[in-house]
């Protein structure tokens, strides 16, 4: 699926020539994967995406068998050079050699297919000087980091950096994990800022009950190590995991997060460095949390610092109702909001699907196109029948959203 929508002239005021200019606002969606389009694959689930520093778009998702977590699990990635206008044919990037066991707590769920070999949870960082890092997780129980020099047309053997998550095991004693999902961060001093989830396994799907904290490496990539716990299981915070990593202006880290928690609302802490001294959680009133991965990104160009949010932008039946099954968790109307002030208030909501969505990602051209890769689909599901690409400029965001 290829469309395009156009709207009406927004005209600009442009201070430099003192004459007026005129940007269109413009909207793009295309499927990146579709189930049906390789007989392999039942489902396509967790997408990412970002922009290199040479301005390659890398979209990435988990290619599924079946469909399930613990599903035979293959991690393929595609490339534009034209800022996400075409596409490379999708490639597999993640080989871990050696053999491979499946984790004790999966094989206590029912249906689980002991010899399938389940990659998950890949995450990509842009780095300034154009590497690209990736890490990824093989059973939730093992991690592995490798880059790319080639705007991901090749990668390094992994390296296993299971070993630093020991340094959680004092404060949480973790039998499953995973990184991320979607893309993560470097800060301004370098850092590499990678949230991930950790969980005894002994809950749902060998998932729950989870905490929310990250690992970080000062020497690009080379050697990682553990931060505190962001986000602790709580009766108030509950299960908090799949999260999302923003820097704000001032050098702090803000993590985004989602949990099952009563009020259905995203929850948000911050850190001076990423990795220790997390402000308490706190329930951000304006993003909905239909318990669904989100993603975030800071969008830089022409003077304009703003931060947006894209989530499935859905709660019927009321903020202190107890969820209608089918109503008030189904995962539809993925939007994209818009905040001037680091996410203390997000004014701007605009809609990119009117239907079933699922997760979201979320990226900036070099030119300041905006791209959003999300689940969708013609019927409710946890993760839709295509990732799809949406790809709009600031001017249809702000001039077409609510605010």
């Amino acid at each position: 699926m290829k469309t395009k929508m156009k709207l009406p002239i927004l005209a600009l005021f442009c201070v430099f020539c003192g004459q007026s200019v005129t940007a269109e606002p413009f909207l793009e969606k295309q499927d990146l994967f579709t189930v049906g389009d390789n007989p392999a694959f039942k489902t396509y689930h967790i997408p990412g995406i970002v922009v290199t520093a040479k301005g390659t778009v890398l979209a990435w998702c988990e290619a599924r068998r079946d469909g399930s977590d613990w599903d035979d699990i293959k991690i393929l990635l595609r490339r534009s050079t034209d800022e996400g206008k075409t596409w490379s044919l999708p490639q597999s990037i993640v080989d871990v050699p050696g053999p491979k066991q499946k984790n004790a707590f999966a094989l206590k769920l029912k249906h689980t297919d002991p010899d399938t070999v389940t990659y998950n949870n890949p995450v990509l960082i842009a780095d300034r000087d154009g590497t690209v890092h990736m890490l990824f997780c093989l059973e939730y129980e093992r991690a592995f980091y490798q880059r790319s020099e080639d705007d991901g047309v090749t990668w390094s053997t992994p390296t296993e950096i299971t070993a630093i998550f020991g340094g959680f095991k004092k404060d949480y004693d973790w039998k499953v994990l995973a990184t991320g999902p979607n893309h993560s961060i470097q800060l301004k001093t370098g850092r590499l800022v990678v949230p991930v989830w950790l969980s005894t396994g002994t809950g749902g799907n060998a998932h729950r009950p989870s905490v929310t904290a990250t690992i970080y490496s000062d020497d690009q990539g080379k050697t990682w190590q553990t931060g505190e716990i962001a986000v602790p299981n709580t009766d108030e915070w509950i299960n908090p995991n799949e999260t999302v990593a923003v820097e704000l202006k001032d050098g702090s880290v803000m993590l985004n997060v989602r949990s099952e928690s009563k009020v259905h609302r995203r929850l948000v802490v911050t850190s001076p460095d990423g990795a220790t001294h997390w402000s308490t959680p706190r329930f951000d009133e304006a993003l909905l949390e239909p318990i669904c991965m989100g993603g975030i990104v800071r969008y830089e160009q022409g003077g304009e610092s703003l931060l947006l949010f894209s989530n499935p932008h859905n709660l019927e039946g009321g903020r202190e109702a107890e969820p209608e099954p089918g109503k008030s968790r189904s995962r539809k109307n993925v939007s994209v909001k818009l905040s001037r002030d680091e996410g203390r208030t997000w004014p701007v909501n605009q809609l990119i699907e009117d239907g079933p969505g699922a997760y979201s990602d979320m990226a900036v051209t070099q030119s300041g196109t905006i791209l959003c890769f999300y689940g969708a689909g013609e019927k409710l599901s946890f993760a839709g029948s295509a990732l799809r690409l949406a790809r709009f400029n600031l001017e249809w965001l702000v001039n077409t959203g609510t605010e």
